[in-house]
């Protein structure tokens, strides 16, 4: 009788011609889960410990530069003064330098986590290989069995309920090692899916450091700003508002002169159809670089006090070939003699459009002349003390404005991405 349960129920017997086995490996029958850091634990917490210490040192530069900016609002918001046009220019180039540092911080950050979750998959993987061994052992075991070993196994329990009661155990342990696995694959899979996630994140901040490099232009260019607003002041109040007020009275001069023209030349080319183009006005950019030193309307523009911002200013050495952005008229092409007067070249094309070019050191077109995308019309300035680039100027570039009905919209709405 004892045979015949014996064989019936084989699956069972064999399962327990083990448990002598991980008595040995295991010092018992109980069994826990295996997910030890395989000797990395240590790497990991090491690890976490340094993200930790870089995410407070991201939230206090973050904190920082936002003081630094609610300071240049304070002070865009008091009277216009040499001591307060010097303050926002030092909150400006504060705030640069620590949009570096933080983006520099970011970039270690995100490299410190790829570090920690790669060891968190090393470890995973080490537990996975752990429990399929374990697994390896037991089915080894299984296949080794034989009906002798198990009589002998049989009969050494006092009675069949306590033999039955450890083969249920020995399934029991056998279905929760084939869970742990899975456990594991399932966390291992999830891992490496924020892996990949955070070295997408880290691509991002490597992308922004090609735009460290224009901060730290720009950097520099503010604090040139600064060293020549003084020199030209001479730390003088009196100087600086005389300076102001011509700088305004120029802008007024330029802006006025500018709609005249307009009105003027579109009201000629309405006449006379002359205007080539029809339809929607698409620009290609008018020089080589796309870096943009100020947005339309930029809320961090040092002068924003004196005057809005009404362009781009698209970051060019001084000389670079300026080209049309669309076929058009020339309605203005101003010319200077001196550092102090402002040089530009105004288009006008289809659909009451008009475009700006300011700062320019030389001019290759003249008035009522037509030009097709991409001809040259001029070259870019800037730079401060040469000829065209107009006062208080902040650097190379080329000022570019898009008008509407005369009046500046975003470029950025017009120009080809």
């Amino acid at each position: 009788m004892w045979y015949t349960i014996l064989m019936s129920r084989r699956f069972f017997y064999s399962f327990f011609a083990l448990v002598l086995g991980f008595g040995l490996l295991f010092g018992g029958h109980s069994f826990v889960l295996a997910e030890d850091a395989g000797g990395s634990k240590e790497e990991i917490d090491a690890l976490n410990q340094e993200i930790a210490k870089r995410k407070d040192t991201i939230k206090q530069l973050e904190q920082t530069i936002e003081t630094y900016k609610q300071n240049i609002v304070k002070k865009q918001t008091e009277a216009v003064s040499l001591k307060n046009q010097l303050s926002i220019l030092d909150n400006h180039v504060a705030q640069i330098e620590t949009d570096i540092a933080l983006t520099k911080e970011k970039i270690k950050e995100t490299q410190l986590e790829i570090d920690a979750l790669s060891l968190s998959i090393a470890d995973k993987e080490k537990s996975i290989a752990k429990q399929k061994k374990i697994i390896a052992t037991m089915v080894e075991n299984i296949q080794a069995g034989d009906q002798k070993n198990y009589l002998e196994i049989l009969l050494s329990y006092d009675n069949f309920s306590d033999f039955y009661n450890e083969m249920k155990n020995t399934e029991s342990l056998y279905i929760d090692l084939g869970r742990s696995v899975k456990t594991l694959r399932l966390a291992k899979e999830e891992l490496a899916v924020k892996k990949q996630q955070v070295e997408g994140k880290r691509a991002a901040y490597q992308a922004l450091q090609a735009e460290l490099e224009i901060k730290k232009e720009q950097l520099m260019e503010q604090s040139g700003v600064k060293q020549k607003l003084l020199a030209d002041t001479k730390f003088s109040e009196a100087r600086f508002q005389t300076l102001l007020s011509s700088l305004k009275q120029q802008y007024q001069v330029v802006e006025n002169e500018v709609r005249t023209f307009e009105e003027k030349v579109s009201k000629k080319l309405s006449e006379e159809n002359k205007i080539k183009e029809s339809g929607d006005v698409v620009m290609s950019w008018p020089v080589p670089s796309r870096l943009i030193n100020a947005t339309f309307h930029d809320p961090d523009y040092p002068f924003r006090r004196v005057f809005e911002h009404s362009g781009i200013d698209i970051k060019a050495p001084q000389g670079t070939p300026v080209k049309a952005a669309a076929s058009g008229y020339v309605g203005r092409a101003r010319r200077c003699t001196l550092a102090s007067c402002y040089s530009y070249v105004l288009l006008v094309h289809t659909g009451n459009i008009s475009s700006l070019y300011g700062h320019l050191s030389g001019i290759a077109v003249a008035d009522d002349a037509f030009v097709n995308r991409g001809d040259v019309i001029g070259y870019t300035g800037g730079t401060p003390g040469t000829v065209g680039a107009g006062p208080f100027v902040t650097g190379p570039h080329l000022h570019f404005e898009v008008r509407l009905n005369g009046i500046p919209v975003d470029p950025m709405g017009y120009l080809v991405q």
